[in-house]
């Protein structure tokens, strides 16, 4: 029996977030600063004798169907079904296979780092491996990006799946019709002091990135002065976090942080929250220098910057007054990947 593992990092949105969604990015040019974490999604597939089955552990859920009742799968599973049809359709010549596709996700759905769309280039990575079909990862990235935006029309950008796609640092730029990656080589003294000033607060409250965006979009389609005037200073301050990272200004990198979040909160009314700002208010009192939510708002996990002595006072703080967790977390390099399963634990 054949087995094939994948797996694709999440990522932190440092800057740039929302200028890689429609309108904006076609209209004027989307720039996102981005950077993998040792967070992942990981997806396996494996031969069965009939029909095909999903199975989602974290979440609790499995299903399984024979090929010509497939749609029964498309409430729990919509990625899983939704991956399998691309992946048949155009890599297989419309020819079903009978599989199992076990997945799980090392953060909650709706955390604010891209682990939808992480899952799915895990999918499509272990998916391709197991047809023998060869993706570079722009194709990568492109096959997952169409899968949910396209095929399943949900709202949202192009960052997360080229950077589960590519992994490390990266500069992206959009345009009409185009994304370009620019991995980034940062200093290892820069990223080890980068990596010592983060932290990740998680309120135990997720959202729908898709309402969030949505109001993004709705807002520059209808030209709000406001709304379009914040884009382009999140754009902006994108730029100026990446020249700031490339030499080595932490100071710099953490201002742009700051004056991006800001600038986030005047494109939608659904940004933040109270339990963000009160969130937000506590961290800075014990020592976080700034911060912002990642990914599109709401809710999911914050990022903080903070002074590397007043770690331990920051993860109190905040625990103790607003509850949740307070995790460090350390940069990969390594993009989506996938592997034969040779052994195992059984």
């Amino acid at each position: 029996m054949t087995t094939i593992r994948g797996r694709a990092p999440l990522r932190l949105g440092l800057g740039g977030g929302g200028t890689d969604v429609s309108p904006y990015s076609e209209d004027f040019g989307g720039r996102v600063l981005c950077v993998t974490i040792d967070r992942y999604a990981y997806a396996t597939v494996s031969s069965i004798a009939d029909g095909v089955e999903f199975v989602s552990p974290d979440r609790q859920c499995a299903g399984r169907a024979a090929h010509g009742s497939l749609d029964v799968l498309a409430g729990d599973f919509a990625l899983h079904l939704a991956v399998y049809r691309r992946m048949i359709q155009h890599h297989n010549a419309g020819k079903d296979v009978s599989i199992r596709l076990a997945t799980q996700v090392d953060a909650p759905p709706g955390s604010g780092l891209g682990s939808s769309s992480a899952l799915v280039v895990a999918m499509v990575r272990a998916m391709a491996d197991y047809l023998e079909v060869s993706l570079d990862q722009y194709e990568l990235a492109r096959t997952a990006w169409e899968i949910e935006r396209i095929d399943l029309g949900m709202a949202g950008g192009w960052q997360d799946q080229y950077a589960a796609s590519f992994g490390g640092f990266n500069y992206i730029e959009s345009g009409p019709d185009r994304v370009i990656v620019n991995p980034l080589r940062i200093q290892p003294g820069v990223e080890a002091e980068l990596e010592a000033s983060l932290l990740l607060y998680f309120g135990g409250v997720s959202r729908d990135s898709a309402t969030v965006i949505e109001q993004q979009q709705q807002n520059v389609r209808r030209g709000d002065v406001d709304a379009l005037a914040a884009t382009h200073a999140i754009r902006a301050e994108a730029e100026r976090m990446k020249n700031a990272l490339l030499v080595g200004d932490i100071d710099g990198f953490a201002a742009s942080l700051e004056g991006g979040w800001l600038a986030k909160k005047q494109t939608s009314s659904v940004i933040s929250n109270p339990a963000i700002e009160r969130a937000y208010e506590v961290a800075s009192s014990a020592g976080m220098v700034a911060g912002k939510v990642s990914g599109a708002g709401g809710g999911g996990f914050m990022m903080l910057m903070v002074d590397p002595d007043r770690r331990l006072d920051v993860k109190r703080a905040l625990e103790g007054e607003c509850g949740g967790i307070v995790t460090n977390t350390h940069v990969t390099h390594r993009g989506a990947e996938s592997w034969t399963v040779t052994g195992g634990l059984r």
